[in-house]
């Protein structure tokens, strides 16, 4: 291949993940294909916007976080690589790229985020050469990356405060440094007690159909040495009945202004569950998670997805019969009377959501 090199390495500390980066020459972004994962390490290098869009629509990146980060580096490659002399007419040929991008996956609005504050960025700073411009277009996207590592920490020691040592938590889809660039979000806490030399376990559900539970979180979370069962997401309900959980924490890629939470499907009916045995349900996620222009998630715009992940993806014959019906929606909206609270780089936020973001967020 020549646009996008496929190169493999081994696998080495899974604790800081390179899962995305700008090349040196600021002409491509370089990604961990999570498509591959765990069996392969695969870097991907990506320098064109058809190429960009495919690995947030493929999820070879993915994660709202990661997302976002990734958004900002390709939008900082489209300017490099622009040819326009003016910069109004770059300026131009970065919003249609902008807009472009931004239809890869509408439920993450870190996406949509890391785009408009990236053209935001530019806009501003019209008035510089275009040399100039094009380096602080490249400096804004590495601080996006620096931003999100210090709020991932900081998302990681207020999520850590909420637990015990000995407890045990239940995870959905991936959290961790896969979806971010350190620590992650939902997995932070669970990371951070490793550091810290305190014991936690955790029950990771696999998260069907696309398995980021099983492929990696169970990854990285084995890496990093934790004690981590992988189940079925149809076992959630068992483990609370049993009492073998004491937290809930998952992550997110959109919050609405009252509280409601969009995350991978499935993450609702842990919600419930949880809220049916008295198990605490956290939210983890970044200030950029939260939409204040969404006013509840019945606007949360969810993806839906071809149905062949669910019927022949991860198998090797097809699991349904040719011609059936499928229904595939990424991502569902849990309640926010169902979440305990949502944790951010800015604290711990508890009911009533609605105030409170209000409060945080506005």
């Amino acid at each position: 291949m020549t646009e996008a090199m496929h190169k493999s390495a081994p696998a080495g500390s899974f604790r800081q993940p390179v899962n995305v980066r700008l090349a040196e020459d600021g002409l491509s972004v370089r990604i961990l294909d999570q498509t591959q994962l765990p069996n392969r390490t695969v870097y991907l290098d990506l320098s064109l916007p058809e190429q960009q869009y495919e690995a947030i629509e493929k999820l070879r990146v993915r994660g709202a976080p990661a997302i976002g980060i990734f958004a900002a580096m390709a939008y900082a490659v489209a300017a490099a690589r622009s040819k326009q002399a003016e910069t109004a007419e770059l300026l131009a040929e970065l919003a249609q790229f902008s807009n472009y991008l931004n239809r890869s996956r509408p439920t993450a609005v870190n996406l949509s985020w890391a785009l408009n504050r990236m053209h935001t960025f530019a806009t501003d700073r019209q008035a510089l050469s275009k040399s100039q411009l094009l380096r602080q277009i490249r400096q804004e996207a590495e601080r996006i990356q620096q931003e999100d590592i210090a709020m991932c920490r900081a998302i990681a020691q207020f999520g850590l405060s909420l637990l015990h040592e000995g407890d045990t938590v239940l995870t959905h889809c991936n959290a961790g440094p896969l979806a971010t660039s350190l620590y992650g979000t939902a997995l932070g806490p669970v990371l951070l007690a490793k550091e810290k030399r305190l014991d936690l376990k955790v029950f990771a559900d696999e998260t069907r159909p696309l398995l980021q539970g099983a492929r990696l979180t169970a990854y990285e979370l084995q890496q990093a040495g934790v004690d981590v069962t992988l189940i079925c997401d149809d076992m959630a309900g068992l483990v609370m009945k049993q009492g073998l959980i004491q937290a809930c924490l998952v992550g997110c890629d959109r919050v609405a202004a009252n509280g409601d939470a969009a995350n991978k499907i499935g993450t609702s009916q842990v919600a419930v569950l949880a809220n049916y045995y008295h198990i605490p349900f956290y939210v983890l996620g970044p200030g950029s998670t939260i939409d204040m222009n969404c006013p509840d998630g019945d606007h949360i715009v969810i993806e839906e997805r071809s149905g062949e992940e669910i019927r022949s993806l991860y198998y090797q014959e097809p699991m349904a019969p040719q011609g059936i019906k499928f229904y595939n929606p990424a991502f569902d909206v849990t309640d926010h009377s169902l979440i305990t609270a949502i944790v951010t780089e800015k604290g711990i936020i508890r009911p009533p959501f609605k105030q409170e973001l209000a409060r945080w967020f506005s």
